[in-house]
């Protein structure tokens, strides 16, 4: 028996919370019931996310087995409601969708219920929007079945943009009737950035401490960390610190400095100084003295959020002093942004290269002296401009209202000096805008 074959017989086995001995002549893949097929991915999923990413090989192998045995099965083994059950769960579970097509088109004897298929298809085809009705019909029915936790999520999925409360509950049933399992992770997960979408700070906050005592080791706690790191910059205004450090405390040191790197970062993009600042500083504390680069980045980032302070030059010093070959292409392009926003903080006015001359007017007798005109600064920006006429000198000296769209119109077309200026910062926040794309949650 093949290598694969035999981890399959002894997963099912486990799986199946068997204690006796394996039977006298082990089944080969071919002549096993897609239901044990499934308890054995069921089994192998789980031991993924519990943190065992050895299994992942495993999970792939499976999965194109349990393929293999639906479409080569006869009919009739879908006599037996767990087989059915068991094509359905694996389509949920990251299967072939078109291998549930092709049982539903042999299935002459109506074993399959129609109207979750339907559903099904709809969701896995990418239109899910078309199955929320259905879902919303078919759950009840079957929330208490072997399909129930994987409906529950698929449910939620499709209703999340719709209605969050909704889906908060098909996950939170989920959760309630598979804990421990990769059905609860995803649930968990999905859940956090639902509640911190819609505001739901207290709630996205116990999800987030729930997977941080279950889930850390999941290969989609990644996943997490960006989830809980948007959260916490999003809404940092409405958050304990605590808080914050009782979800990271479930994790090592190498996984918090790493959550404080990624929350410096988003933070100083996102404008808020005072999280970026207090990350930096964490993920300062806990790198070690031959790690340089979480000390590079931190560096960087709480640079970037000292950039809108007062002391921007011991900010543009510290930017500067940053080796670019310990950067990533996206890190040198926020360096050289804030870079950039520094020298234009830090540059002095130019000053106009022509003295103005004094425009003297003359104020008829009896005319109030306090009559609108130019300031004294506006003056000094338009040198080169002289009354023409005696009319331009009367309506002035009669106190002509000034329009201030037309005057800074006349100011940048004589003073090259003003017009300069704009332009050169526009050209810098293009500059700023193209080398932050991309960027942001």
């Amino acid at each position: 028996m093949k290598p694969f074959a035999r981890f399959l017989l002894v997963g099912t086995v486990l799986a199946a919370g068997l204690s006796a001995v394996v039977p006298a002549r082990a089944q080969s893949p071919d002549d096993l019931a897609p239901y044990k097929m499934i308890r054995s991915l069921q089994f192998v999923q789980d031991t993924v996310v519990l943190g065992d990413h050895s299994a992942m090989e495993m999970q792939r192998f499976l999965l194109t087995t349990i393929d293999e045995r639906l479409r080569t099965a006869e009919s009739s083994i879908f006599d037996d409601p767990r087989n059915v059950d068991a094509a359905l769960v694996y389509a949920m579970s990251g299967g072939n969708p078109d291998t549930l097509e092709f049982l539903i088109r042999k299935d002459v004897d109506g074993h399959f219920d129609s109207r979750l298929t339907d559903a099904l298809r709809n969701y896995l085809s990418g239109t899910g929007s078309q199955s929320v009705k259905s879902l919303a019909e078919i759950f009840p029915e079957y929330k208490r079945s072997r399909v129930g936790p994987y409906l529950a999520l698929i449910s939620a999925n499709s209703v999340l943009r719709k209605d969050p409360a909704l889906a908060l509950s098909y996950f939170d049933w989920a959760r309630l009737v598979a804990p421990g399992t990769i059905v609860e992770e995803a649930a968990l997960r999905r859940s956090i950035y639902i509640a911190s979408q819609a505001g739901w700070v207290d709630r996205s906050m116990a999800y987030a401490n729930r997977y941080a005592r279950r889930y850390l080791r999941s290969p989609y706690a990644s996943q997490f960390a960006d989830l809980f790191v948007t959260l916490a910059v999003d809404h940092f205004d409405k958050l304990d610190e605590k808080d914050i450090l009782e979800v990271l405390s479930f994790m090592d040191v190498p996984r918090q400095r790493e959550v404080y790197l990624r929350m410096a970062r988003l933070a100083a993009i996102s404008g808020q100084n005072k999280l970026a600042s207090l990350a930096a500083e964490r993920a300062q504390i806990l790198s070690g003295d031959g790690e340089s680069v979480p000390k590079v980045l931190a560096d960087l980032y709480s640079g970037l959020a000292s950039v809108p302070s007062g002391d921007v030059a011991s900010a543009m010093e510290t930017i500067v002093a940053i080796p670019d070959d310990k950067l990533s292409v996206k890190d040198r392009a926020l360096k050289e942004a804030a870079r950039a926003v520094a020298e234009e903080v830090l540059r002095a006015p130019v000053a106009s290269a022509q003295k103005a001359e004094p425009l003297v007017t003359t104020v008829p007798e009896g005319e109030d002296a306090s009559y609108d005109s130019l300031d004294a600064a506006e003056t000094a920006a338009r040198p080169s401009e002289t009354p023409t006429d005696d009319a331009t000198v009367a309506d002035s000296a009669a106190g002509e209202p000034q329009k201030d769209a037309k005057d800074q119109k006349e100011r940048a077309s004589v003073d090259p000096a003003f017009d300069s200026f704009v332009s050169g910062g526009r050209s810098k926040l293009d500059e700023i805008d193209k080398l932050l794309e991309g960027e942001g949650t």
